[in-house]
């Protein structure tokens, strides 16, 4: 499995030179405003730069002015560093943005590397380009960029908060758009379809897990729309009753539920190679928080998870090597991994979410 190994970013909002690590399994905790959300934003940037959308990225956020850190002024240059690993083979793509009078990004410089850390300590590189305002690795045919492409557009970055009457995830769907899960879980009915018909493994174990936070879940009923046979739409049973149901009888709570399981107990050949998740903990009983934690820890052996969390529940369910704590000191969001060896004590008689209430953690609720 290909990895995100490190990430290197600097002049980046609340971030101004920050290096990660990461593991497969990276839960981040922090104060309202310590930099988590930045932190999935910077995710959000890599995924609009290798797909060409830098410019419409930066006009949406309100120009490169608010992306630097305390503006142009005090940050001159954006710069990102990302590194890849499958065995002793890594790939690289860095890249440095500069702001302009438009209050637009173009690249100051663009490469990408390669090498086996078992015999060469130093990277070398195989592609290198400057002065231009989209991605040129987008376009590259070289086996490196390919690579890199590949991963960071098989990010997933997931926000099932949307669970108003409008959300998408409420309404009829195109049956065949059921290729991946997407952001907004606005395909759930389709995807689950799909499920269904081709792995009904996956399907039944993902109803069986929404029974244990939902009891008087029956089970999905999903099919074509009678009407129109490229048309579906979420129904699910009650449990003793042949009366069937859409999404709006759901509480948002076990909505997103259902949206979270069904990402997370998908088929792994499936599963992008990275998950984000903001706050999965929205509106959840503090039980199905709990079952989530463990979802979390076993989809990470097939994948890396990335998740923002307030929830002292779910860090309560967690090991220190899954925690990252954020805080924000003069400005800066700062990100310190947690180790066993720091707490051991501690964990004799407290849970780590309970550390994190006392403020022993650091980056309080």
């Amino acid at each position: 499995m290909r990895t995100l190994h490190q990430l290197h970013i600097r002049g980046f909002k609340s971030i101004r030179d920050q290096q990660l690590e990461f593991k497969p399994l990276n839960v981040f905790i922090g104060g309202n405003g310590s930099g988590k959300s930045n932190l999935v934003g910077a995710f959000h940037l890599l995924n609009r730069v290798s797909s060409q959308q830098l410019q419409v990225y930066t006009g949406e956020s309100g120009g490169a002015n608010v992306l630097l850190h305390f503006g142009r002024k005090h940050t001159e240059k954006l710069y990102f560093k990302v590194e890849f690993r499958f065995g002793t083979n890594a790939n690289l793509y860095e890249f440095e943005l500069k702001p302009t009078d438009e209050d637009r990004f173009i690249f100051l410089s663009e490469a990408t590397y390669y090498r086996n850390t078992a015999r060469y300590s130093n990277p070398y590189s195989d592609e290198l380009w400057t002065g231009h305002a989209e991605a040129r690795i987008a376009e590259s045919a070289h086996n490196i960029a390919r690579h890199i492409r590949g991963h960071l557009d098989s990010y997933r970055i997931c926000h099932f908060h949307d669970t108003s009457s409008s959300a998408n995830m409420k309404q009829m769907g195109d049956v065949a758009d059921n290729r991946f899960l997407r952001a907004d879980a606005g395909n759930l009915a389709a995807f689950l379809y799909r499920l269904q018909e081709k792995e009904p493994d996956y399907f039944r174990n993902i109803e069986d897990t929404v029974r244990q936070i939902a009891p008087f879940f029956g089970g999905f009923n999903l099919a074509p729309s009678t009407l129109n046979k490229e048309k579906i739409r979420l129904e699910w049973r009650e449990k003793g009753s042949d009366t069937y149901f859409n999404a709006a009888a759901l509480s948002d709570g076990t909505l997103r539920f259902i949206c979270l399981a069904t990402l997370l107990l998908q088929p792994m050949s499936m599963l992008p190679s990275l998950i984000l998740i903001d706050e999965p903990e929205l509106g959840l009983h503090p039980a199905a928080i709990q079952l989530l934690a463990g979802l979390l820890q076993s989809a990470a052996t097939h994948t890396q998870l990335i998740v923002a969390t307030q929830s002292v529940t779910l860090v309560n369910q967690l090991l220190p090597e899954h925690v990252w704590v954020v805080e924000r000191e003069e400005g800066q969001s700062f990100f310190r991994q947690l180790q066993a060896t720091d707490m051991s004590d501690w964990l004799e008689d407290y849970g780590l979410g309970e550390l994190w209430e006392k403020n022993i953690l650091g980056g309080r609720p």
